[in-house]
Formats: structure tokens, C-alpha cells, sequence
């Protein structure tokens, strides 16, 4: 199982402030303009967040978005540049597969081009031509 000596392993919303995960996101070129309402927001409206602290810091995150039966995605996987080689992502993606409300759920996907080789670890594997992904251009500053 996903555990590490010293890291403290959440299923909770409520295990994360705002503040923290925007501290956090300044990490990445995708999120870090993202305001705390809007963190509030997606807090708010995510179905389950996972979340490692070490000495009582927010050291990794990711969220996933599911109907907890047929579907669920996988977001903002993240782990704090300081935590990163050390086995974190690889302990949160572990808790949080073999959680007892994602276990069952078929398929899990994922958007990401940074993460392949990491995520193929854990059993994703890029399907050619099984996706069409399309979106309405949205600009981000």
C-alpha cells in the first residue's frame, strides 16, 4: 500500500485549505493562476480529494471526479518539487487506487502528457484512437 514513513495520508476535502493548494499549484504552469475562490470552488465540487502532509504540510494532492460506479477521472496530480523523487507521488496514486471507493470503479482515466512514464507505473497505458477529446478553447492567464 501507498504509505511513507513521516507522510500522513488523507480522503478528506476537508484535509485541505485553499491557501495551501494555491501554494502548491504556483508549482505548475497550468495552475498557477488559480484564485482561491475558484480552488474553493473546485473544492466544492470535486468528489474526493487525496492529499499527503508531511510535519503538517501539504506535500502532494490530486482530486478525482467519478459517479463512484462506471467512471472516474484523475486530476491536478501534484507533489511539492521538495517531495518529488522520494516515493510521494507513487504513495498517493497507490492510496488512492486501492481505496475502498475507487477500487471498484472499471475505468480511471487521466489528462496528462507530463505524467505518462510515471503513470504507466501504476497501470495506465495511453489508448490511440480510443478518445476523441474535444474542447471550447478557454483562455488562461
Amino acid at each position: 500500500m501507498g504509505s511513507l514513513e513521516g507522510y500522513l495520508t488523507y480522503d478528506s476535502k476537508e484535509a485541505v485549505r485553499p491557501e495551501e493548494l494555491q501554494d502548491l499549484y504556483r508549482f505548475t504552469r497550468w495552475g498557477r493562476s488559480r484564485s482561491l475562490e475558484q480552488i474553493e470552488r473546485m473544492l466544492a465540487g470535486t468528489s474526493m480529494c487525496f492529499s499527503m502532509r508531511r510535519e503538517g504540510k501539504l506535500v502532494a494532492f490530486c482530486r478525482l471526479m467519478t459517479d463512484f460506479v462506471f467512471r472516474g477521472s484523475l486530476w491536478d496530480i501534484l507533489v511539492h518539487p521538495d517531495h518529488q523523487g522520494k516515493g510521494v507521488g507513487s504513495a498517493l496514486l497507490d492510496y488512492v487506487l486501492d481505496h475502498p471507493a475507487v477500487r471498484p470503479i472499471p475505468l480511471l482515466s487521466t489528462y496528462t502528457s507530463d505524467l505518462v512514464p510515471f503513470l504507466a507505473r501504476k497501470g495506465f497505458e495511453p489508448r490511440e484512437g480510443a478518445l476523441v477529446l474535444q474542447r471550447r478553447p478557454i483562455e488562461y492567464t
